[in-house]
Parts: C-alpha cells; structure tokens; sequence
C-alpha cells in the first residue's frame, strides 16, 4: 500500500481484544511494506558496519605502503558511501510511508465504528477520549509501526559488526561481542518503570482533553451561569497534573539514553586501552585496532534504535489498547454477529409499507401512521430511540454514560461478556417482519433514520448541511417550512458576510454553536425530513422551543410526513395530541395504547407523566382534563 493509494478500499477488521494483538494486527497488515523497509535499512546499516573495516583496510595498506591496495579501498568506500545513502533515502521513505498507512488504516477503523455506532459511542466513552484516540493515539501508533523495520536492520548491523570483528581482530572482537549485548540489555530493568510513567502521563493527558472538550461544547451554559473561571481552574489543574507526569516520565528516558551513552563511551575506551596494548605488543596491526575502535564508535549510531523502539512501544502500547477498546464495542450482541457471519446468503430488505415492531417493549408503529411513545425514564427513551434504528449498544453500556472514564476503562474481554450477558436472547426490532440488526447496516439506516436529543450540526454553508443521501420526495424549503425555520434563516442571512444573498449559502459554524439551541434542533428536524427515510424516529425533537412554535411543528411534521411511519419519543402534549396513536411505555414495557385525550381521561400513569402530576394531585384527582382540552385548543388557535 503506498500513500497514494489511500484510503484503504477496505481496511479489514482488527484484532482488538488487547493492545499488543492490535499491534500485531497491524503489523501483519503491512508485510510488504515492512519488508521492503527492512531490505533498505539493512543495504543503509550493512554500509554503516562495513565502513570501519573499510578504513581499517585502508590504514593497513597506508602502513604497509601498497598504493594499489589503497585505490580499491577508495573504491570500496566509494560503493559504500552510495550505499549508506541510498539505503538511508530509501529507508526512511518506505518506513514513513509505513507510518502514514499504519496511521490511515486505523484511522479509517475509529470513523467506520464511529459511523456504525453513531451516538451510542459517546454513551460508553468520552467524547474526549475518541478525540484523544484518533489524534495522538494514532500518530505514537504509527510511530512504532514505522520503527519496527528500522531497529530490526539496526540489530542486524550489530550482530554483523560484532561478527565481523570475530573474525578481523580476534582479540578485540570478543571485548566487544561480550560488551555489546550489556549495552543493549542494560536499559531493560527501568523500561517497566519507564513504560509506568509514559501510562500515566498518558492517563493524565486523557483526562485533560476530556475536561478540555467538555468545556468547549458547554461553553455557552458555563458563560451562562459563571462557571468560566471554575472550569478554567480545573483545566490548569490538571495541566499541572499532566506537566508533572511528563517530566517524571522525561527523567526515565533521560536516564536511559544516559545509559546509552555512558556505556558506549566506556567501551570504547576499554577497547582504545586493550588495543592500545596489543599493537604495542605486536599482536595485532594498526589497521585493526583503527578498526575496532570505528566499529564501536559506529555502534553508537544503530544502538539508538534499541532505545527508540523501547520508546516507541511504550508510548503506543497503551494507545493501542484505547483504540482497541473504542474498536471492540459491538453495535450488537456477539450472536446475532456470529449467526450473521455463519449466513451465506444476504438477508433482503422488507417490502415497503410494513410496520415497525419491538419485540421488547411490545410496542408497534403502524406502517404510515404518526405514533408517540411517551416513557416516564429518558434513558428508556434514548435507548429505546437507538433499538428502532436498529443499532442499540447494551443495556450496561448505555447505562454507563462516561463512568467508564472514572474507574477506568474496562477490557475488551470484559466489554464482549457484558455484552453477551445483556443481550443474549434479546429480540431485535422487525421492520415489515424484518430483524433490522441482520441487515446490512446501510440498509438498515437507508430504511430506518434516527434523530437523537442532541444532533450534531457540521460546519459549512446550510446548502451542504441538506446534502444527505436522501429520496427526493421532500426539498429542503418544504423541510424548513415543516420545522419553522424562518427565523433561523434570517439570523443566518444576517450574520453572513456582504454579497450572500440566498440563506442556503449561509455558513454555520462547528456545532452550531452560534445557533441558538432551539435553532439547532429545527435545523437538525429539518434535516432528517429532507431524508425522507420509510420509518423516521425523533427522540424529543422539540424540547428547546418554546410551545407555540412546537405546535406548528407538530403539524408541519404531521403533515409532510403523511402516509410515511413517524414515530416521536416525547412527553409534551401538543406532540402527542397531534399523534394518531400514542403509546405508553412503563417499567420497560407497553402499558397502554390509545390517543392523547383517550389516555389522559384513562390511565393515571400516563397523566402523571404527561402533566407532571405529583402523587398528592393524582390522590386528589389531578388536574381537571376540561380546562387542559381547553388549554390546549387555546393554544392550537393561536398557533
């Protein structure tokens, strides 16, 4: 794979129960270009080692004054000077390439299960986290990818230089074929307490991005109620936290390179001291001991990729344990993912016009009805809203909501159990008699489209925000209309720059977040109606406006979506009173089904979730349900 090629057309599915098998994952992705990594750096380090015995031939044949000798020894080091530096040249392209595909690849893993989990990734990991993750974490993995080729053509230039010696100066080759390895091996007994640090820099890093982004996306509540400087302290706290840890974990490496330097220089004049001795003595000749001592000095060179590849495994092995862990969370149970890798044959999407089933709640959506599902929880809501897409995440998973971030990630292993202990035997949704989850996943997001409480705005013009894979039935004025976007874009037009005269040119901002919340959410509504999806699922679509705007929402949806399933999870009554079939769902399952008015007259449940009731009013007899009919045709002539 060259950088060219990229993105990979496929990039394969990862070996993410531990970080070093995703490691090894990688590693066995890239045997070509390894390979070739490593022909290249042994032609550039075999130069390398070559060259002492190079000059230690041409001292000879300067002592012992054979001039020709001297001219094919200049043209040895000639041969190897080309080839150190075509190895070199070529080395150092395939091992960066390496590192930008290694790179590419996992970063194309994060944004395919950042598309298959959708929103329900936030729920198990910290939105800080999946950032920290696809920055940093990808670039220290691609680092020990590409550093890989590089320290196993630098082991091999040793081991050859330690032989050669063996073999050149017999004497001098066993000094440093014995002290060669103590160099090497010397660092290893503080590389655990290094690679402890390097984790806990790391940790502390995470935990500052986290903190750094969630201070980012509720910057407009903070500025709200003050809490600017609290947040702020907080995030220079943890700096502190995070300088602290790096120059502990700066203060081990620095002693290891000290290692790698003070050992080194004692050798070498161990070797100067010995050699010394033995030319004096008469039992070796100059050129051999200028040999050995350009042979140690030279070692100093591939030894540093000893200590680089320490590194660089320090550093990426608890990366590529938190990309494993974003990479291991399923969209489904374990089974149902075996049974669908076991079938041979594709499962066809259902027929249109059928109508969407739960089996775990009971609950039914006729097929081109609108129905509303009120739940007394807003977590069943939510996961409930995640179920009828047909992508939930397990029931612990949801329920987690960062905690994960506090007492620590949990493993890979553990995540897989939780989820098949959650989940096993757990129905999935029908759609015209359909499972959604034994559907591919773009067929089942092309037939069913869920909008969840906080949907995400991407910057650009509003033009490109409506340019989604959509049917063509519905266009984007009719959308906006629907969700009473009118004043949203004059205040886009407004804040626009001179000469953007159409609104649809108007350019949004990261989030939104010049938006207000209410804007954003019609924004987002307007967007999933120009999709015009078979079934569109809306989680509390209207929870930021205020109440004469959500009745004319109400009826926009209604009656663009006519003919079309809809089904809306929300509480409010102007929803629900425009619904043609309202459901109740209580402790998990369906309690009661009926119309707005019917329920409120009906089921005191359903009342005290509705209105709000207390448990004294509803012993009282609640709220008199003629003044609340009333209220509510008084707002819909107003409307």
């Amino acid at each position: 794979m060259q950088i060219s090629d990229l993105p990979y057309p496929d990039p394969g599915v990862p070996d993410a129960r531990s970080g070093p098998r995703f490691l090894l994952w990688l590693g066995r992705g890239q045997l070509g270009g390894q390979l070739k990594s490593l022909c290249w750096g042994m032609l550039h380090f075999t130069g390398v080692a070559a060259l002492p015995y190079a000059v230690g031939l041409g001292v000879d044949a300067v002592v012992d004054h054979e001039p020709n000798r001297l001219l094919l020894v200049g043209a040895l080091l000639l041969a190897i000077g080309v080839a150190i530096s075509v190895g070199d040249s070529m080395l150092h392209r395939t091992a960066v390439t390496n590192w930008i595909t290694a790179a590419a690849r996992v970063q194309q893993l994060l944004a395919r299960k950042t598309a298959e989990l959708g929103s329900a990734l936030t729920r198990r990991v910290a939105a800080g986290e999946v950032v920290a993750v696809s920055t940093g974490d990808v670039e220290k993995i691609g680092w020990f990818v590409e550093a890989v080729s590089r320290f196993l053509a630098a082991l091999f230039s040793v081991v050859l230089v330690c032989v050669g010696l063996l073999f050149f100066a017999p004497e001098l080759g066993v000094v440093v074929a014995i002290g060669v390895p103590l160099i090497a091996l010397a660092p290893l007994p503080l590389l655990p307490r290094a690679t402890r640090r390097a984790d806990v820099q790391r940790e502390k890093a995470g935990k500052a991005t986290e903190l750094a982004s969630d201070t980012v996306a509720g910057l407009r509540v903070l500025r709200g109620i003050g809490g600017e400087e609290l947040f702020l302290g907080r995030y220079r706290e943890a700096s502190q936290e995070v300088r602290k840890a790096a120059v502990r974990s700066a203060r081990m490496w620095a002693l290891i390179s000290a290692i790698q330097v003070v050992l080194p220089g004692a050798l070498m004049i161990t070797v100067v001291w010995y050699g010394a001795t033995l030319v004096s003595d008469g039992r070796i000749a100059v050129g051999e001991l200028v040999a050995a001592f350009s042979a140690v000095a030279t070692l100093l060179y591939p030894l540093r990729h000893f200590q680089e590849i320490a590194m660089a495994y320090s550093f990426s092995r608890p990366s590529a344990k938190r990309a494993a862990r974003v990479l291991s969370l399923n969209r489904t149970d374990v089974v149902a993912a075996t049974e669908r890798t076991a079938r041979t044959e594709p499962v066809r999407a259902p027929a249109p016009g059928g109508d969407l089933y739960d089996p775990r709640t009971g609950l039914l959506a006729p097929a081109g009805r609108f129905t509303a599902v009120v739940c007394g929880d807003p977590d069943l809501a939510g996961r409930l809203a995640e179920r009828l897409g047909g992508h939930p995440m397990d029931e612990a998973a949801a329920s987690d909501t960062g905690a994960d971030a506090e007492a620590g990630a949990p493993s890979p292993a553990a995540t897989t159990a939780e989820t098949t202990a959650d989940t096993v035997g757990a129905p999935s949704v029908l759609l015209g008699g359909v499972a959604l989850d034994e559907l591919d996943l773009d067929t089942a997001r092309t037939l069913v489209l869920v909008q969840d409480k906080d949907p995400v705005l991407l910057s650009g013009t509003l033009r490109e925000l409506f340019d989604v894979p959509a049917s063509g039935a519905v266009d984007s004025a009719a959308a906006l209309d629907a969700a009473q976007c009118a004043d949203v874009l004059d205040a886009l037009l407004q804040s626009a720059p001179d000469g953007v005269e159409d609104p649809m040119d108007a350019r949004i901002t990261e989030r939104g977040r010049s938006l207000s919340g209410g804007q954003r959410q019609r924004l987002a509504l307007a967007r999933s109606l120009v999709t015009d999806p078979e079934v569109l699922v809306l989680d509390e679509p209207t929870s930021a406006v205020d109440s004469h705007t959500e009745a004319r929402i109400a009826d926009g949806v209604a009656a663009l979506r006519a003919g079309r399933t809809t089904v809306v999870l929300a509480s409010s009554p102007l929803l629900l009173d425009r619904a043609d079939r309202v459901v109740l769902i209580d402790e998990g399952t369906v309690a009661a089904v009926g119309t707005h008015r019917d329920l409120l007259r009906s089921e005191a449940r359903y009342r005290a979730v509705v209105t709000r009731e207390t448990d004294e009013e509803q012993r009282l007899g609640g709220l008199e349900l003629t003044e609340l009919e009333e209220a509510l045709t008084e707002i819909e002539e107003s409307a």
